[in-house]
């Protein structure tokens, strides 16, 4: 009797389905029925010892077939436990059972079942929901892969207008064979802009070899870029290939290319033009087939205008300019990414997940970020060591970009002095305008607080509801002294 059903045989690699019973007679007679259309059966007596080929990660289960009712525990205990656990709560499963109720098969489809069978078993049923639950499962896999490769596209996040036209650029130059220049302040992600460009190119399968000009001292950069023989020069003990033949069909992004020597510089000249190398000690002439990708946080044209770097590898490099904004300048984003990098750091060190208070957001929206994103990324993850389930402002850590408080002591006392309510008018006797009024209130509640906690810059930044760096502008701005009143 045949089933009808799509043979898998053809397939690469062909699905592997669990048969979990504590009958050998219906181990055997599935792995005969699955077997022959293809499948590769692998049988386990109890529900422990299907957990066990379970949780191996190197024998994939695409499919697990358990019966209900199992010496030990249970079919239902073992999916409830396939279902907590997430390294196997995808895997889809089929319950089987000859004593079963309608109470059963209820509690097993709750449970994440996929489906459900009463002995004695029609084979060309189970054989058609097989099929079904490994190819919808397949099916899911590849909808969160692609969500998933959405998602990391560039490996940037942002929504505002300077990011949406970054990743438009990066879009329109990726497919191409264009050099690209790629500016941007330290931290900024330029090299992320290169993997996106390697990424969505038709290279994206051949080598991204990165090379930070500024790393490599000068007298090697040229053995490092080109290669060179055996016996060229002191402590060459062997021919080495270089990093444009080591990028051969694919892409080359020279990081700091600012800070490359001038000698070096004609030489890249030279394999951009002619896409020909020769390594140091050898006369042989290699060609090489290498997309490059530059980046500098300089100014290549200032730099040329001092003899610094060569014009014509400027103009050769400068084919298709892109510029990474600063953090400043899309300060929208801040949010967004603070969010992201508190759920990846949790995620990769095994936290729980965390949230991030308002207050949090609000003060990292508003510092200078000169290090950009990295620095972004180093006072989150820092924030998130030290805090509990909720980053609050006590957790972030001291904006290192603005000076201290000059007169800070925080464990001296202030002066008992009441605050007053500030007045209405001026000395004049005009009556204060709404902006003043609200400047004036706010100095003597921060007065008032800073009393009231002997002065601890600290704990007053947490009892108001403010970044410390902010309280200390504010401090500064309004000419507050200890004592003050």
């Amino acid at each position: 009797m045949t089933s009808g059903a799509e043979s898998p045989a053809l397939a690469t690699v062909s699905p592997t389905v669990l048969v979990v019973d504590d009958e050998k007679n219906i181990r055997r007679t599935l792995e005969m029925v699955l077997s022959g259309e293809g499948y590769r059966v692998i049988e386990a007596e109890s529900a422990e010892k299907a957990l066990a080929v379970l949780s191996n990660p190197e024998q994939p289960v695409d499919l697990g077939i358990f019966d209900l009712k199992l010496p030990g525990m249970s079919g239902l205990e073992a999916l409830s436990r396939l279902r907590a656990d997430e390294a196997t709560r995808d895997v889809p499963v089929i319950v089987i059972s000859g004593h079963a109720t309608v109470h059963d098969a209820v509690a097993a489809i709750k449970l994440g079942a996929s489906d459900f069978f009463e002995k004695p078993l029609n084979r060309e049923r189970v054989l058609v929901s097989v099929r079904n639950c490994i190819k919808t499962a397949r099916l899911s896999r590849t909808v969160e892969q692609m969500r998933s490769e959405l998602e990391t596209r560039y490996e940037m996040i942002g929504t505002s207008a300077t990011m949406q036209k970054l990743f438009q650029d990066i879009d329109k130059v990726a497919p191409t064979k264009a050099s690209v220049l790629i500016t941007g302040e330290s931290g900024t992600g330029k090299e992320l802009v290169s993997r996106a460009i390697h990424r969505l190119s038709p290279r994206k399968d051949a080598p991204f070899i990165k090379v930070n000009c500024a790393a490599i001292p000068r007298e090697l950069i040229e053995s490092e870029l080109f290669g060179h023989e055996r016996g060229s020069f002191t402590g060459a003990q062997a021919r080495k290939r270089g990093f444009f033949e080591q990028a051969h069909g694919g892409t080359l992004f020279l990081d700091e290319i600012g800070d490359m020597d001038l000698a070096a510089q004609a030489k890249v000249l030279r394999a951009l033009q002619n896409g020909e190398i020769v390594r140091v000690g050898s006369e042989h002439v290699i060609h090489v087939d290498v997309r490059v990708l530059a980046a500098t946080n300089k100014d290549l044209s200032r730099e040329v205008s001092t003899g610094n770097f060569r014009e014509d590898l400027f103009f050769r490099l400068d084919v298709f300019p892109i510029r990474v904004p600063a953090l400043r300048e899309r300060r929208e984003d801040i949010r967004l990414m603070a969010d992201a990098f508190v759920s990846a750091f949790c995620k990769e060190n095994g936290l729980r997940p965390k949230a991030i208070d308002n207050v949090v957001l609000e003060a990292l929206a508003n510092r200078k970020w000169p290090g950009n994103v990295r620095e972004l990324k180093n006072v989150v993850e820092r924030a998130a060591i030290l805090s509990g389930d909720v980053l609050t402002i006590a957790d972030l850590p001291e904006d290192p970009h603005v000076s201290p408080f000059e007169d800070e002591s925080e464990d001296s006392a202030a002066e008992d002095t009441d605050v007053p309510v500030p007045a209405a008018h001026k000395s004049s006797g005009e009556r204060l305008t709404l902006r003043e009024y609200r400047e004036a209130a706010e100095r003597s509640y921060i007065v008032e607080t800073l009393k009231a906690l002997e002065w601890n810059i600290s704990k007053a930044a947490v009892t108001l509801g403010v970044e410390r760096t902010n309280l200390h502008k504010k401090i500064r701005s309004y000419g507050i002294k200890r004592g003050a009143g």
